[in-house]
């Protein structure tokens, strides 16, 4: 009777259960545990050498979660173990989440992609842009759908060393700093580095999408996403401010960036921001964003709940970046392998197995955080990946392909 129920519970979703122990073995789903302790290896290796805090990685494939381990310390300095629930700072991974909530407005017909923005944000009708020979008018305004793919002609302050970056770094506050009425009506001022749509940038681009949202709908975006797709999700612990019962859990980086030298800076998210910033301000744990990526490997349904149309994940998840756009940034992005990549709407998209620095498959779509967290789904190997470290310094990048590698040599058929 026991090897009876123990076979069924491994047959069934993982997502039926939401702690401790795989359902799925490795090998039933076509990974192998001998390969996968390379990665649980290489990790555990970087905590004992004090490079890392610790890490949380969970992997499922056929639908099922045949790795979920946690490795060092949610807080090192404290000495406490990291749970298997830990909260992290998901920074960027916020971006895919939003164009989520984006795309729920277009299939609803509340706004639409190829619409100017200015449309929905009254402060960015009309923008100009940076020319050659001083400010000019744009060819065309910048779209919802230019913001979604980072073609608006907006960037980061920290994307590049020119007058306008350092303008935009000046005048662009983080969510903790600048309220999103502020932000707009500081970005509606400053002119578009490019002409929309003719260069991609990475960019501001999802904290307008948010904004746009919360136009459309008169609600803050986190109380948006939280009816429609975090709480039917069942993403229990994600969200932009973490209760006290919860703060606990919340990961921390090193006190001092091991390759740096220099003291982490990190703000707890235990405080609303003064505005739901759709680029960066969600934290969130392992096994909620497994449940997320499942639901865009699935084609947008979840547990029997469609959250999008089949199609809308197909346009999300495909290429967005012409013939008539500059890649050049992209394939230049410093903390990321991003040659034989192109761009979607909110993740990066695999165009190509070759050229990039890493193991792939075309299709597959990711993105990652500045904090050090990382997700990718492979629609062709079935397979989500979640890998969630508080490492914020220059070594996230080493992580990122470290992991990559490290998993992809464990696909045993």
């Amino acid at each position: 009777m026991l090897k009876f129920v123990t076979i069924l519970l491994a047959s069934v979703s993982l997502f039926a259960a939401a702690d401790s122990t795989p359902i799925a073995k490795p090998e039933t789903v076509g990974l192998s545990s001998a390969r996968l302790e390379r990665l649980a290896q290489a990790i555990k290796q970087d905590v004992d050498h004090g490079r890392m805090p610790g890490a949380v990685v969970a992997i499922a494939r056929k639908g099922k979660l045949a790795y979920y381990e946690s490795f060092g310390f949610v807080d090192k300095a404290a000495g406490t173990p990291m749970p298997k629930d830990a909260i992290f700072a998901l920074a960027s991974m916020t971006k895919p989440m939003v164009a989520v909530a984006a795309l729920m407005l277009a299939e609803q017909g509340d706004l639409l992609l190829n619409d100017p923005i200015g449309n929905y944000l009254p402060e960015l009708k009309d923008m100009k842009v940076a020319g050659p020979r001083g400010i000019e008018l744009a060819h065309r305004q910048p779209t919802l759908q230019d913001m979604l793919r980072h073609t608006a002609g907006v960037s980061y302050g920290n994307r590049g060393d020119t007058p306008l970056h350092k303008l935009y770094e000046t005048k662009l506050k983080s969510a903790a700093n600048q309220s999103g009425a502020e932000f707009l009506q500081e970005l509606g001022k400053l002119p578009l580095h490019y002409q929309p749509g003719t260069q991609w940038e990475y960019s501001h681009g999802l904290d307008v999408a948010g904004l746009a949202v919360e136009a459309v709908t008169k609600k803050r975006l986190g109380e948006f996403l939280q009816e429609r797709l975090l709480g039917p999700l069942g993403m229990v612990d994600t969200g932009f401010v973490v209760p006290s019962s919860k703060q606990a859990r919340i990961a921390k980086p090193l006190p001092v960036d091991p390759d740096t030298g220099r003291p982490s800076t990190f703000r707890l998210p235990v405080t609303p921001w003064q505005y739901d910033c759709g680029g960066g301000c969600a934290s969130g744990t392992a096994l909620d964003y497994v449940r997320f990526a499942q639901m865009l490997l699935n084609k947008g349904t979840f547990e029997g709940t469609r959250f999008l149309s089949r199609k809308t994940v197909e346009y999300m998840t495909s290429n967005q970046l012409g013939p008539n756009v500059d890649v050049s940034r992209l394939h230049e992005f410093p903390v990321e392998h991003m040659d034989g990549f192109g761009f979607g709407l909110g993740v990066a998209v695999r165009t190509q197995p070759g050229v990039a620095g890493v193991p792939g498959t075309p299709g597959e779509f990711m993105w990652s955080g500045a904090q050090g967290t990382m997700f990718w789904v492979d629609p062709k190997e079935e397979m989500v990946v979640v890998f969630l470290a508080n490492t914020p310094g220059p070594v996230r990048r080493h992580y990122r392909e470290l992991v990559k590698t490290l998993v992809e040599q464990a696909i045993a058929d």
